[in-house]
C-alpha cells in the first residue's frame, strides 16, 4: 500500500464515522427523523462528504511524516482544519454541523496516517494513541491562529467568555503569535470548560478508555444503532455534556447526565420502559431550544465510532 492508498482508506473510515453517528437516534440531537430549526440531517451529510478531501490530507501528512518527507510540526494541523471547516460552511447552509467533530478527528486522521498498519489496514491503537499525542504537542501558535480563524467561519454557539485568549476577542489572534501559544497550549486552557480540550491535552480518555470499548461491546449483541445510542448514553451519564454546561449551567448539565444514566439502568432501547423513558428524555432536550442538545457528547460518539471503523467495522 502506497501513502495516498492509505489516506484514501483513513479518508473513508472518518468520514463514515460521522454519517453513522448522524444516522443514530440519538435524543436531544439532529438524526435521520429529528431536526433543528435551521439544521437537519441532510446539512450533516453534506459536511460529512465536504470534510472527506481534508481528512485525507491529514492523513497523507501524517504518512509523510512516517516517511521522514516532513517533520510532524509542518504537518500544518490549524490549517487543515479551517481548510475542513471553510469547506463544510460552503457545501451546506444549515451553520455549525461539526466542528467539534473535526477537532477531535484531525490528530487521529494525522496520527492515524503516521501509523504502520499491517494487513487489511489494521492500526495498532496503542501505537495510534501515542501518535496522537506527538501530533497534538507539535502544534504550534500559526495552528493557533488558523483554528481561531475556523472557528470564526464555523461560528459556532454557547461560546461564552473564555478566562484567557478568548476566540471572540478580536485581539486574542495577534496574542497568540506574540506569546507564541500553541494548539495544544489553547486546548489546555479549553479543557477547564471543554471536553474538546480535554480529549486533546489528555490523550483522548473518553475516547480510548470509555466510549470505544463500550461500543465495541454493544456491537456483539445489539443492533448498531442500538449500540451507537447507549454509547451516547453511556458518554452522557459519565461525563456532564460541556455544551450544556456552557450554555445552561453545570447543574443543567449534571441533571441530564443523571437522566441519561437512569435511561440505561432501565434497559435503554432494548426494554420498553427504557424506550419510554427515551422517548421522554428526547422531547425534554428538544423543548430547551437547542440549548440542552448534548452536542459535545455527539462530537464524543463520532470519535468513537472512528476507532471503530479504523479497526475493521463496517456497516
Amino acid at each position: 500500500m502506497n501513502n495516498h492508498e492509505k489516506a484514501e482508506h483513513i479518508r473513508k473510515c472518518l468520514e463514515l464515522a460521522i454519517l453513522l453517528e448522524v444516522s443514530a437516534d440519538k435524543p436531544g440531537n439532529v438524526n435521520l427523523t429529528s431536526s433543528f430549526e435551521g439544521t437537519t440531517c441532510q446539512h450533516f451529510l453534506a459536511s460529512a462528504v465536504a470534510a472527506g478531501p481534508s481528512l485525507r490530507e491529514e492523513a497523507y501528512r501524517g504518512g509523510l511524516v512516517a516517511e521522514n518527507k516532513i517533520e510532524i510540526g509542518e504537518v500544518g494541523l490549524g490549517q487543515l482544519i479551517k481548510t475542513c471547516v471553510s469547506d463544510v460552511n460552503a457545501w451546506q447552509h444549515g451553520g455549525n454541523t461539526i466542528l467539534g467533530t473535526i477537532m477531535l478527528f484531525a490528530p487521529i486522521a494525522v496520527a492515524a496516517g503516521m501509523t504502520s498498519t499491517h494487513k487489511n489496514y489494521h492500526f495498532e491503537f496503542s501505537v495510534l494513541r501515542k501518535n496522537i499525542d506527538l501530533v497534538v504537542k507539535s502544534t504550534t501558535a500559526r495552528d493557533s491562529v488558523h483554528l481561531y480563524e475556523a472557528v470564526d467561519i464555523a461560528n459556532p454557539s454557547g461560546l461564552n467568555d473564555a478566562p484567557d485568549l478568548d476566540v471572540t476577542d478580536p485581539n486574542s489572534k495577534e496574542r497568540l503569535l506574540k506569546e507564541n501559544v500553541t494548539l495544544f497550549e489553547v486546548f489546555k486552557i479549553a479543557s477547564a470548560y471543554d471536553d474538546i480540550g480535554v480529549e486533546w491535552v489528555n490523550n483522548y480518555p473518553v475516547t480510548f478508555d470509555l466510549a470505544y470499548p463500550y461500543l465495541m461491546d454493544q456491537l456483539k449483541s445489539k443492533p448498531l444503532n442500538t449500540a451507537v445510542v447507549h454509547t451516547f448514553l453511556k458518554i452522557l451519564s459519565e461525563r456532564p455534556d460541556t455544551f450544556i454546561a456552557r450554555k445552561v449551567g453545570k447543574e443543567k448539565a449534571a441533571e441530564v447526565s443523571s437522566d441519561a444514566k437512569a435511561i440505561l439502568a432501565l434497559g435503554g432501547l432494548e426494554t420498553d420502559r427504557g424506550k419510554k423513558s427515551l422517548q421522554e428524555f428526547d422531547k425534554k432536550l428538544r423543548l430547551s431550544q437547542n440549548k440542552c442538545n448534548p452536542g459535545t457528547t455527539a462530537d464524543l460518539t463520532a470519535t468513537a465510532l472512528a476507532l471503530c471503523t479504523l479497526s475493521g467495522f463496517r456497516p
